[in-house]
């Protein structure tokens, strides 16, 4: 892990249009903080913000990068959000700031731009054509209301349902929180709608054997979608690595070293959808800048 000092001046947009120049800068010192380098890649990426594009707001009074650190650090440690840090931004202007961005749908926007990138370093058509969908089911914190959690029967757990869609790199393409006991062909139809929406190339998905029935006819009629179901063999003892599959396995198990999402403490379901996008953003954003760092050497 690369750490850095602060530097002199900022060129976040905070700093050069805002009056995130009152407060002081911050020394970066967590392994979450982000280094000189991943900020050269994911500072051009940034949404505008709606008050630099003079549709009302105020200017923001506090770094943008120490912003992006604060929600970093707490999706990546699983804190509360009253125990920030005190060398962030105070804990309820940093809550404003990830609230902003997931009613204003921001934080996904900057998701998919790094997800873009990603895929063009590799190679890839900005688009993906293929993805595989699944669902991960999740025990939820007590603060989870009735109204949106449940009892998935088949996990025994108490909780909610992570629905989504990944490439064939396992880049989140979609995600939709559900109670968990909501079935996975139910989400799946809430979920497929948008990723097709959103992602006009998407032809083919493979999915496991809860995803089949009237689910294959509605995605190839309504969306141009081909499901194909990968199934496993009766044959099979043990664990047998599933082909296609195992991609959003993969995606699963980078969650879960996001330590905020290891069980779902979130009120809302935006908040929850929000958390996953963050989390891949610090995945992305680590990975696009070894790849360059590599490159270079």
């Amino acid at each position: 892990m690369e750490f850095n000092s602060a530097a002199p001046s900022c060129d976040c947009v905070a700093h050069r249009f805002g009056s995130a120049a009152d407060h002081p800068e911050r020394v970066r010192w967590y392994p979450s903080d982000i280094t000189d380098a991943e900020w050269a890649v994911v500072r051009p990426l940034l949404p505008v913000p709606v008050w630099l594009r003079g549709r009302g707001g105020q200017p923001e009074a506090y770094c943008h990068r120490a912003m992006l650190d604060a929600v970093r650090y707490l999706v990546d440690n699983g804190i509360k959000w009253r125990a920030m840090p005190a060398d962030f931004p105070p804990w309820d202007r940093v809550y404003a700031f990830f609230r902003r961005w997931r009613d204003r749908a921001l934080v996904k926007e900057f998701h998919d731009r790094l997800r873009a990138t990603v895929r063009a370093e590799l190679g890839r058509d900005a688009e993906p054509s293929a993805g595989v969908i699944d669902s991960q089911s999740v025990e939820a914190d007590a603060v989870v209301g009735s109204d949106s959690r449940g009892f998935d029967g088949g996990k025994l757990v108490n909780g909610r349902k992570r629905h989504v869609v990944v490439d064939t790199l396992g880049l989140l393409l979609g995600v939709v929180v559900t109670a968990a006991d909501t079935g996975d062909r139910a989400a799946a139809r809430v979920l497929l709608r948008q990723v097709a929406s959103a992602h006009h190339r998407l032809a083919l998905l493979w999915a496991d054997a809860g995803y089949t029935g009237r689910l294959i006819e509605h995605c190839l009629n309504a969306l141009a979608l081909v499901v194909s179901i990968v199934r496993r063999s009766d044959h099979q003892k043990g664990f047998v690595v599933q082909p296609k599959r195992w991609i959003v396995e993969r995606f699963f198990a980078h969650l879960m070293q996001s330590r905020r999402l290891v069980r779902d403490f979130e009120r809302r379901t935006t908040s929850a959808e929000a958390m996953i996008y963050w989390s891949m953003t610090l995945l992305m954003s680590r990975r696009l800048t070894a790849k360059r760092r590599h490159r270079q050497e």
